[in-house]
């Protein structure tokens, strides 16, 4: 039996993923699935570059603008969800089209992840969380290698402490390491068949600088009304990871210019990028395109097609 189709956008912040799926969209008659961890928050509009009922041009997105900032959300919500959405469209004989930047997310859903219910401890969670606290998050990766060498070496960059400790509390709990597991789900294979096209520049420079221009114009439509509204509201552990709000905080309090609080927006975003780049490039199944080897949007969503097309994705 066929497995059905998903076309998958992915890539760095600013590459235009966005742009590309609603093209691919328009084109193939899909639907979006957002996968980007910021984008769920209602009121976090400017600084995630959530599209705009304008820019989505008519197509229909999942999982967008959909809960409140101080909900907190995880990947198995998200797996859950965006397979809901899946189902959704593909029994309209639509085309689901995932687009996003948040790598756990992607990877989880088009690998079919099966995360396993009962692998959670308040109370563990909670010395960990103490044990965190007062030896430090060097500490606890090292705690987690003596048992599981492979998820340490994936946070070791990123240093993710709540990542860490569910790595940790995952074992105490299940007694197998959250590696084995998501190995294991992987070799229950995806539910779909899917091909995934990534954004890039051959020029890293050229990345950064859209990046500039990206944030310098979310501060002229409106980011710093935008920051003082969400950082005035409760924030969860997901939320307040949002780039683009705490960065502005210093100005919003009268403690700082604007000048630096921007230049801190534009440096924290270059550094998501790269760690988005450093994450998606292990996959070997993405087919890459370099966006600065194009003059515009339309020669790249262009280009897409013809992957598409090449390969006989959407043959039949």
């Amino acid at each position: 039996m066929m497995k059905p189709k998903i076309l998958a956008v992915v890539g760095p912040t600013a590459s235009g993923k966005t742009g590309l799926s609603i093209e691919l969209a328009k084109a193939y008659g899909g639907e979006v699935i957002s996968a980007d961890s910021m984008q769920i928050y209602k009121g976090m509009d400017i600084a995630t570059a959530k599209p705009s009922a304008e820019e989505m041009q008519g197509i229909k997105h999942h999982l967008i603008d959909f809960l409140d900032s101080d909900q907190s959300y995880s990947v198995g919500q998200f797996v859950i969800d965006a397979n809901k959405a899946a189902s959704d469209i593909i029994s309209r004989d639509k085309l689901p089209i995932l687009c996003g930047g948040t790598g756990l997310y992607v990877d989880s859903f088009l690998n079919g992840i099966d995360f396993i219910n009962n692998s959670s401890s308040d109370m563990i969670r909670t010395d960990l969380e103490i044990l965190a606290e007062e030896k430090g998050v060097e500490y606890m990766l090292e705690k987690l290698a003596a048992f599981d060498p492979v998820s340490a070496e994936k946070l070791e960059e990123q240093k993710n402490l709540k990542r860490i400790i569910r790595a940790i509390e995952f074992y105490m709990v299940t007694g197998i390491t959250i590696s084995e597991q998501n190995e294991k789900s992987r070799q229950l294979s995806s539910k779909y068949d899917h091909l995934i096209i990534g954004l890039t520049a051959s020029d890293r420079q050229f990345l950064y600088d859209r990046i500039n221009k990206r944030v310098d114009s979310m501060i002229e439509h409106g980011l710093i009304d935008e920051a003082k509204a969400v950082l005035s509201s409760d924030l969860s552990d997901t939320s307040s990871k949002a780039i683009g709000y705490k960065q502005l905080a210093p100005y919003i309090n009268g403690e700082s210019e604007l000048e630096p609080c921007i230049d801190r927006i534009k440096t924290e975003t270059r550094r998501y990028a790269k760690r988005q780049l450093t994450w998606f490039k292990r996959n070997e199944e993405i087919i890459w395109i370099n966006i600065d080897e194009f003059n515009n949007p339309a020669e790249i969503a262009d280009y897409a097609k013809s992957i598409i097309s090449d390969r006989g994705f959407l043959d039949g």
